[in-house]
């Protein structure tokens, strides 16, 4: 925790490459927000949501997530929040979901972590991004309201090295909606994560929110994992 105070009050450096003087410099600013796209896994999963993310998962990119997850660099959520943003806006610019996001109330849901891990952490890294994305997003005029509604309820495995479908094995039921959410606060989703590597974790986090009558076309990520080889994305 006295770290992510310090990266809070004492930004020394930034994050992504090193420079002198804000904790994220302008240049990893435009590598992290300059390429919003539709960057969907192969396979794609089935239901699995139309997925936008602001840039690939890797370089400074990479580097600004896992200080942010990981290490307590909590300064970055506004930079992060800002390239969520960024892959939503494009996904609508795009006219891919206009009619769904433009003009109606929809629901920010963010893809929960298990108690534990929050723990350690010491703060909820994809919450804390939905809380800020859903006021960016209302700030542009857009009816956005924050719902929280998934938990994990089991353990999984660490996903890293296991293919598309022993990562769907493993995500299998680890999701429910909460005991007090009996009905969505909007009739559509925009379900919220920070990587995308298979799509098993949207994947299901959508089919648990579709339970409840929410539609769910879409899924914005801050960044998407590259395939290096037919069986499994890292």
């Amino acid at each position: 925790m006295l770290a992510a105070v310090l990266d809070l009050v004492l930004p020394a450096s930034c994050v992504g490459c090193g420079s002198k003087g804000a904790s994220w410099c302008a240049g990893c600013r435009v590598a992290l927000m300059g390429a919003p796209a539709r960057r969907r896994p192969v396979p794609v999963l089935a239901g699995l949501p139309d997925c936008w993310s602001a840039a690939p998962y890797e370089g400074v990119v990479r580097t600004a997530i896992v200080a942010y997850k990981e290490r307590g660099a909590v300064a970055l959520a506004g930079v992060l929040a800002d390239a969520v943003v960024s892959a939503a806006v494009a996904a609508v610019v795009a006219d891919a979901h206009a009619a769904a996001y433009v003009g109606g109330r929809f629901a920010v849901v963010p893809v929960p972590s298990g108690g534990r891990r929050v723990r350690t952490r010491g703060h909820d890294p994809v919450g804390r991004l939905a809380v800020m994305v859903t006021r960016r997003l209302r700030g542009l005029g857009l009816d956005a309201v924050l719902w929280p509604a998934l938990r994990q309820v089991r353990g999984v495995a660490d996903q890293a090295g296991l293919s598309s479908a022993e990562r769907v094995a493993n995500l299998a039921g680890s999701l429910q909606v909460r005991h007090a959410v009996k009905v969505p606060p909007a009739p559509v989703v925009l379900l919220l994560d920070d990587i995308v590597t298979t799509g098993a974790t949207l994947a299901e986090a959508a089919e648990v929110l579709r339970a409840t009558g929410a539609a769910v076309p879409l899924a914005v990520t801050v960044a998407a994992t590259r395939r290096r080889s037919a069986k499994t994305l890292r």
